[in-house]
């Protein structure tokens, strides 16, 4: 047998061999998160009166506690009364726990269970909402703040985030104190004031928690939700988020000598700005098929078609395919790698004037396994010897630490929102950043999740023109949350 025979036969051999690995692997997969939750017995759904909690929530749109970049733009009393609302709308909530106010307007709430023994649960739901864009309120169908009841939703900012969380949280526990409810297991509830711009309300919660000593169970907080139609499987999958990334904003400074315009000299402070900032941009981080973006697409592949599971089971040779199918859309591609996006410039401030000093702002998203320090040492690496100034606008939130897919608390969430949902359920990656970023200290495991059910396309109008939240979701939001206390506090 000559050469080339031997060779051929080598790589059929070496081919099949690839192929038996392969089929081997994809029929014995299973999936990373999938656990088992037999041994949780969820509480039965009690009944909702979801008008009035439509109602309720309609009611608390109107309060326009919206914060500002400008902290001096806020209007403080308007979080007075949305506090003193709450105590008048959901009286039987706050006569079985203890309220406190702290940071100014962030409340902890404290429902003491009977058995001190037992880790408490902390469920997280912050007050404030973004600014409606100026000039946009006409394309609102309803006036942003009025909060209207029509065509089977509530209308208006903050209506799911995050006001949705925070009403139906609180018609839960109202409802539940109404009927006798008592938990065993302390159930604490942290609604931070400044959730959208500084987030000083969570911290401080977090730091009176840490100081009393609280270790809970497992810290729920917003995140993401029921997809109707996800990519991967085209079908419902209730989404967990296990982990957050990071969040920091990168100031490029390029100082100049000002001057008129008709004089320019041959490197001007914005052509030097618009050159660094290109070369950051344009060193992006790589994405890697690892954390919680990967875990997600692995524990949907056996609900996805079967090409999808041969390549979630063989990772080892299908990790460059899977990346590229993933990144196919930007909110794919951010649960693989750490963002770069610039947002924000400054010059001069007259067309024919030459600015002294022009300036920059890139916001990164750093994913888990990178970290600040990371991002500035490959902005350094971009910009090389391009005379800019980088610095942080203020000190970056790390990532968060990834929670467990196989706790008690995982398994409760999970086989509620399987349950609710009736689909599968999967860890995921929050590219976003809320409050519970801050209770570290407190709780190893942090879960991100509003038991809402949402098209891809409807996602869009949070933080939006059109924000608003079904009468069906309301429902599903104060019977999750119902079921969730009775379940995890009993």
């Amino acid at each position: 047998m000559g050469w080339k025979s031997k060779t051929a036969l080598t790589a059929v051999g070496l081919v099949l061999a690839v192929a038996g690995v392969v089929a081997v692997r994809t029929a014995t997969f299973k999936a990373p998160a999938a656990v088992d939750t037999s041994s949780i017995h969820l509480a039965s759904a009690r009944p909702v009166d979801v008008n009035l909690a439509a109602q309720h929530l309609g009611e608390a749109v109107r309060f326009q506690t919206v914060s500002h970049q400008d902290k001096a733009q806020d209007q403080p009393a308007e979080w007075d009364k949305l506090h003193a609302w709450l105590q008048a709308t959901y009286p039987d909530a706050h006569r079985v726990m203890s309220r406190e106010v702290v940071a100014g307007h962030a409340l902890v709430y404290t429902w003491k269970g009977t058995d001190p023994s037992l880790a408490p649960i902390v469920l997280m739901a912050h007050q404030d909402v973004v600014p409606v864009t100026p000039g946009s309120e006409g394309s609102w169908t309803h006036p942003p703040f009025d909060g209207v009841i029509a065509d089977g939703s509530v209308w208006g900012r903050g209506a799911i985030d995050d006001k949705g969380s925070l009403v139906t949280l609180f018609e839960a526990l109202d409802g539940l104190a109404k009927v006798g409810f008592i938990p065993r297991r302390t159930v604490i509830l942290v609604s931070g004031h400044d959730e959208e711009v500084r987030g000083g309300g969570a911290r401080a919660a977090a730091a009176l928690l840490k100081s009393r000593g609280v270790k809970a169970q497992f810290v729920l907080d917003e995140g993401m939700v029921v997809v109707e139609d996800h990519p991967v499987t085209k079908s419902k999958v209730a989404l967990i988020a296990t982990a957050e990334k990071g969040y920091a904003t990168l100031t490029v400074t390029a100082p100049a000598v000002g001057g008129h315009s008709s004089a320019p000299p041959p490197q001007t402070g914005v052509a030097t700005l618009a050159r660094a900032v290109l070369a950051i941009a344009d060193k992006p981080f790589p994405m890697k098929f690892d954390g919680p973006g990967a875990d997600m697409l692995k524990t949907l592949a056996p609900s996805a078609s079967p090409a999808v599971k041969m390549a979630a089971a063989n990772t080892w040779l299908f990790s460059p395919l899977l990346i590229k199918e993933t990144s196919k859309t930007p909110a794919g591609a951010a649960m693989l790698h750490t963002t770069i996006a610039p947002t924000m410039l400054k010059g001069s401030p007259k067309e024919n004037v030459l600015p002294q000093d022009a300036e920059a702002w890139i916001n990164y998203r750093i994913a888990p396994g990178d970290s600040s320090a990371d991002v500035m040492a490959r902005a350094k690496g971009a910009v090389g010897d391009l005379p800019v100034k980088l610095a942080w606008v203020k000190a970056p939130d790390e990532p968060s630490k990834i929670s467990s897919t196989t706790s008690e608390g995982w398994k409760t969430l999970a086989a509620l929102a399987g349950d609710e949902s009736r689909a599968p359920v999967a860890p995921a990656l929050m590219t976003a950043a809320s409050d519970s970023r801050y209770m570290g200290p407190i709780a190893d495991d942090i879960y991100r999740f509003q038991p809402l059910v949402l098209t891809v396309d409807a996602t869009k109008m949070i933080h939006g023109t059109d924000e608003h939240v079904s009468i069906a979701n309301i429902e599903r939001m104060v019977r999750f949350y119902q079921r969730l206390v009775e379940t995890a506090a009993k």
